[in-house]
């Protein structure tokens, strides 16, 4: 690991770019270009940028307006109004009719911080992910969020890509971004670590840690949640001991919960969850959050050493 990078910086940049690319490439916001870094797409290109004030529902019902009329839309605001306040919107508007809306959400997880419970999205990934049609990408890194914002582009239909606030580690030798295909980081036949989002840096902590105690743990980045790599997932079942799976979010309805429909109906294994437990978020630093809500790579390691005994 490298370079710290703040996804959102990596999200305006690209939108600039897709701007240069593509005149149909709109982008909207509900008051807070400066915080999801659209600003910078606004900037450069003004005539094409719409800033829709505290009006999250009335944002999503426009750009499924403007994608039914050829645009491709770029809309970014709190993952928890993106999710939650206008889920409706996202529902009828935009997934019924599979339109080319791609909904970048900033500000995801429990590492918000200090903006505490109301601002920390720790549902949006359930929200999203029960909606037919919805793609759905969660980027480790700076550079990772790039190759989402393009995947998004490069494919038809509904988006939902998830971004934090705090800046990330980027993660080296990760290999070749393919939409809907995971990555395996580390080879390892005595339990599989599968993580998206801020929580693969802390596996790869854990990765090392179990490593010096002699246990070897695959480490998977489930960059994208729908639709899911659901061949890396049984391989890894097949050939490990445990599955234990890690998320910045509710251990209910998310990537875990993806995983379990999976192991449930193909091959039955046991599957522990690294996430948030029936619990809302709190104000805090976000060091401070993953520690209290045991989000940690020694949480990680935990999860897999206690399991791995029994």
């Amino acid at each position: 690991m490298s370079e710290q990078l703040y996804q959102r910086d990596v999200y305006g940049k690209a939108l600039v770019k897709l701007g240069l690319a593509d005149k149909n490439v709109v982008v909207l916001d509900a008051d807070l270009s400066s915080s999801t870094r659209t600003g910078l797409f606004a900037k450069q290109f003004p005539e094409r940028f719409f800033n829709f004030g505290v009006a999250e529902q009335n944002m999503m019902a426009t750009a499924a307006g403007l994608a039914s009329c050829g645009k491709k839309v770029f809309l970014s605001t709190f993952a928890v109004f993106a999710a939650g306040r206008a889920w409706d919107q996202v529902r009828v508007s935009v997934s019924y009719n599979n339109f080319d809306v791609k909904i970048v959400a900033t500000h995801a997880g429990i590492t918000v911080g200090p903006d505490g419970a109301s601002h920390q999205a720790l549902e949006d990934i359930a929200l999203m992910r029960v909606l037919p049609n919805m793609n759905i990408i969660v980027p480790c890194d700076g550079p990772q969020t790039e190759d989402a914002v393009m995947a998004a582009a490069n494919n038809p239909g509904p988006f939902y890509i998830r971004l934090g606030r705090s800046k990330v580690a980027t993660i080296e030798n990760k290999g070749e971004f393919k939409f809907g295909q995971a990555q395996v980081l580390a080879e390892g036949d005595d339990a599989a670590i599968i993580a998206c989002g801020v929580m693969v840096t802390e596996a790869i902590s854990a990765v090392k840690n179990l490593a010096a105690k002699g246990i070897k743990a695959r480490l998977i980045n489930m960059h994208t949640i729908r639709p899911l790599d659901k061949a890396v997932i049984l391989k890894a079942a097949k050939e490990t001991k445990l599955l234990v799976v890690c998320e910045e979010h509710s251990t209910i309805g998310g990537l875990a919960s993806s995983i379990d429909e999976i192991v449930a109906e193909n091959f039955p294994v046991k599957v522990i969850r690294v996430g948030v437990r029936n619990r809302f978020g709190q104000s805090g630093e976000p060091e401070e959050l993953l520690k209290e809500y045991n989000l940690t790579g020694a949480d990680i390691e935990k999860a897999v050493l206690s399991n791995l005994s029994k």
